[in-house]
């Protein structure tokens, strides 16, 4: 390439980053677009010209952009992250401190850094400048941009908070935009004759395989799979699970007894056969309270037709039941996964196994995913699908062995299908495959957008703002949608559901309402999983009376004597307790537990673990878990870390270091877990109990929070009340 074209063709590059700068999921996909190339090329051609992968280039770009506004400006550290597109203020601070030697705060407006600072060599204008974590590379880990937006959503930024309001939720901006559509008249598909009352439900029962070989069993399930995922994207339609579907395969259980737990109104009965190269279906519609056929049809298609045949399926159903299908919807049921019939027969090989997702039949997908993808090297599906085979073959394990696997294969899924909901997710999971959960929720909520009654992807996103990216506001968003969706399937499902409402409605601090989900979840799955423990919190939370939720946790317990989360919580009740010795000896049989199935998932317990093994006397445990706690709070990209390494220097002795993190997190957060508020009784603080500040700071913390907590009963009391 001469000189000049090299310059243009960087100047160009670097306009278009910089025009993007404030998207914080601006990454590789996005930047490839705007330069009209395909994102192979992208990435040959920048590392060639400036010795970067693209991710680094951007991150650098925004770094370079921060430090300009710092120079230039009056704007703080956190207005000026929001500027260049990170989300964390912490994690910019983090970034810019790796790339130029010191934090952003130690730039005084004048331009000039403080004593002991340096400037590091512009990345922009020296494209031969290697990056500060050591070199660069051809794969782009970090599609969305490696630091782009990179810390963990906290709920004090615009992009979430209900105080701000600035910027509605995914799914309220779906809907906005699905009522106006059907207000200007533009819903088309199939003409229905009056407005429904609200959205139909229906239940596609396991098809029926009629076929002399019984391996084409696959063929038969995929048609009933595709006809239940192509009537899932409507959004006018409850449709049950294949997962609840499933449990009535060979049930003796009348129409009418199945639609009563199910409460649906119709439902679809198929069978079918496949006779050398043809296939013929038998699909039938019941009115489900009668138990009268409505309609019944034969298809006789030959193989290479199997995506019209599921299509004229689909919209048969829906004409026979007078549903609304919006244009959006109408393309999602038109369009074909792969023009190669061999590469869908093998996914459907592949999925058959996903679906009944014991280690076994994980590890006998993988070949027939990656024959699919042979036979259709961008078949997007095929893809994302052994994304979520390899993740969840190593969810579990302590040492991680697919993680270069499902970074590759989530970018080709992304690459051949970017409005794909399986490739978003698969996406999401490379994130999370490397604990970088700030990272996956973008794509998960995207992926709502597309598909938005996907189960998958509302546990996802259930489990994450839950647990790994926490944010209580957005968790009971979801979990009010869940519950909603979750209504046509089985109680299990249902149960799991109400679970969700209860916890998201415990950590925005609505204790009653929490309890009659809690006990909605119970009735209608008594062994529920991870109820039997919130059970036993929940009741005494505001009372605090630790005993009580001891004895129901041993009760539990007792139950299910493998289940070592339940220990770990005894001993997390010995602890709030200060009886240290019993905490002591039920963590280390939790550990022992854990250690013996291969799992490593109790690490934001270690503090407590360490505290407990030091007064037990034994130091050199004690010592051990300190150290790992101190690596859980490094890593740490909550709102919480300063509440985290504020504990931890309690232990250190530097109670002026913790206190001042203490009230740092109550000057400046708003919404937090309402756990966080049992502050003033944890023995973590103990040491501060009397100091006038941390009264205040908990005092602050208390006013901060009902007054968010009053914001959000005003917003969504009508959403959870009554569903």
């Amino acid at each position: 390439m001469s000189e000049a074209n090299q310059q243009s063709f960087l100047v160009v590059l670097m306009q278009v980053i910089d025009r993007n700068l404030p998207n914080e999921l601006f990454g590789v996909s996005e930047l490839a677009g705007e330069m009209n190339m395909s994102r192979s090329n992208l990435l040959r051609k920048v590392k060639k010209e400036t010795n970067l992968s693209v991710s680094q280039l951007i991150s650098q770009a925004r770094l370079k952009k921060a430090m300009d506004l710092l120079k230039s400006t009056q704007l703080n550290v956190t207005e000026v992250s929001q500027r260049v597109g990170f989300n964390s203020t912490s994690y910019f601070i983090k970034c810019f401190r790796e790339h130029y030697g010191f934090p952003p705060g130690d730039l005084n407006k004048k331009g000039e850094t403080l004593p002991g600072s340096f400037e590091a060599t512009d990345p922009i204008q020296d494209p031969t400048y290697a990056h500060p974590q050591g070199g660069s590379s051809d794969i782009d880990t970090g599609e969305k941009g490696s630091f782009a937006g990179a810390g963990i959503p906290s709920v004090d930024s615009d992009k979430t908070s209900v105080v701000s309001g600035k910027k509605r939720s995914a799914v309220w901006v779906w809907m906005t935009a699905i009522a106006a559509m059907v207000a200007l008249g533009l819903a088309v598909g199939w003409y229905y004759l009056g407005r429904p009352e609200g959205p139909k439900s229906i239940a596609v029962l396991p098809f029926k395989n009629e076929s002399s070989d019984s391996s084409n069993l696959y063929l038969i399930n995929g048609l009933m799979d595709a006809t239940l995922s192509n009537l899932q994207g409507i959004s006018n339609l409850n449709v049950v699970s294949r997962t609840t579907a499933e449990k009535y395969r060979n049930t003796s259980k009348s129409i009418p007894e199945v639609a009563s737990e199910l409460n649906v109104q119709y439902f679809i009965e198929g069978s079918g056969q496949k006779i050398g190269n043809k296939i013929l279906l038998n699909i039938q519609l019941i009115d489900a309270t009668s138990d009268s056929h409505l309609w019944a049809r034969q298809y006789r298609r030959e193989v290479s037709d199997i995506f019209a045949l599921q299509q004229e399926i689909a919209s048969d159903i829906v004409r026979e039941i007078k549903v609304i299908v919006t244009p959006e919807e109408m393309g999602r049921i038109e369009k074909r996964p792969t023009e190669n019939v061999e590469a869908y027969e093998a996914f459907l090989q592949g999925k058959e196994h996903f679906f009944r997702s014991k280690k076994s039949d994980l590890e006998a997908a993988v070949p027939w995913f990656k024959k699919a993808i042979e036979y259709d090297p961008q078949f997007a599906l095929a893809y994302a699908h052994l994304v979520m085979v390899y993740y969840y073959l190593d969810i579990f394990n302590v040492v991680k062995n697919h993680t270069a696997d499902v970074d590759d294969l989530s970018d080709k899924a992304i690459l051949y299908d970017p409005r794909s909901s399986e490739a978003l997710v698969s996406k999401a999971l490379s994130f999370a495959q490397r604990h970088r959960y700030d990272l996956a929720t973008p794509y998960l909520e995207r992926a709502l957008e597309y598909s938005p009654r996907s189960g998958l992807v509302m546990h996802f996103l259930a489990e994450f703002y839950n647990l790994y990216d926490p944010n209580p506001e957005k968790y009971l968003e979801i979990a009010i949608r869940k519950s909603r969706v979750d209504a046509a399937n089985d109680s299990t499902t249902r149960a799991f559901a109400y679970f969700h409402m209860s916890n998201a409605l415990l950590q925005n601090g609505f204790m009653k309402e929490a309890n009659h989900y809690l006990q909605k979840s119970l009735a209608l799955d008594p062994e529920g999983f991870f109820a039997r423990y919130l059970k036993a919190w929940l009741p005494n939370f505001e009372s605090r009376n630790w005993r009580a939720a001891k004895a129901t946790l041993e009760e539990e317990y007792k139950k299910a004597p493998m289940r070592f989360d339940i220990l770990a919580e005894i001993g997390k009740a010995d602890f709030l307790m200060r009886d240290y010795a019993s905490a002591s000896v039920h963590y280390d049989s939790a550990i022992s537990m854990m250690r013996m199935f291969g799992m490593d998932v109790l690490q934001h317990e270690n503090l407590r673990i360490a505290m407990a093994y030091e007064h037990a006397g034994d130091t050199a445990k004690a010592n051990f878990f300190y150290k790992k706690y101190q690596g859980y709070v490094d890593q740490d990209q909550t709102i919480y870390h300063d509440v985290n390494q504020a504990t931890l220097l309690l232990r250190k002795g530097k109670k002026k270091e913790a206190m001042d993190l203490i009230t740092k997190f109550a000057d400046t957060h708003e919404h937090f877990h309402y756990l966080l508020l049992l502050i003033d009784v944890d023995p973590l603080c103990e040491d501060l109990f009397q100091e006038k500040q941390f009264k205040d700071a908990v005092k602050k913390m208390n006013e901060n929070f009902m007054r968010t907590h009053k914001l959000l009963d005003e917003k969504l009391r009508s959403e959870f009340e009554n569903l």
